[in-house]
């Protein structure tokens, strides 16, 4: 019996589906674009993370209170009266200085953005290839599970027919 069962054994082993990933592996975008920047951009990255915070704000804002409360309330030396031009020139020369490298902070972060885009749309690619890999291993699974349930009705048909009893669908033995 175990060897009119070695080329069934032999058939399906050979249409046995073998997984093989056929695409690069997946890589951390994050980490490669952090090795890859400049002090200059790191520094604008980090100009931009402060300057654009809930702490930086609330720190400017007390200390441009803070400069004019001291110029207004001052009874003898008034560095910067009102109309506050020093403090005029110097949030603008903040600005001057703060509007490109945020702008130069942004610009990277879209051409990142850009890449993670496309590095989602490969790994939605790979995921589709693995269930697709998947699905044909469930389907041949099925294939083999029908043939070994055909196989075992076989047999079982033929037992029954040796003892002369019905199968359990109601159906007589064959004879």
């Amino acid at each position: 019996m175990a060897q009119a069962n070695a080329p069934v054994v032999e058939k399906w082993e050979r249409q046995r589906i073998r997984h093989v990933h056929r695409h690069k592996p997946v890589i951390n975008i994050n980490q490669i674009q952090a090795e890859k920047l400049t002090s200059g951009q790191r520094i604008a990255d980090q100009m931009a993370a402060v300057m654009g915070s809930w702490s930086f704000i609330i720190i400017q804002s007390i200390i441009l209170a803070f400069w004019i409360i001291l110029n207004v309330v001052a009874y003898i030396n008034h560095w910067d009266p009102y109309p506050f031009i020093l403090l005029n020139l110097a949030l603008s020369f903040q600005a001057a200085y703060a509007a490109p490298i945020i702008m130069m902070s942004q610009n990277r972060q879209a051409a990142k953005d850009r890449l993670m885009a496309e590095q989602d749309y490969e790994i939605n690619i790979k995921a589709e290839d693995e269930l697709k890999s998947i699905m044909n291993h469930l389907e041949q699974q099925d294939e083999v599970m029908l043939d070994l349930l055909r196989r075992v009705e076989g047999q079982h048909q033929v037992i029954m027919g040796k003892f002369g009893l019905s199968a359990p669908d109601g159906s007589a033995a064959p004879e």
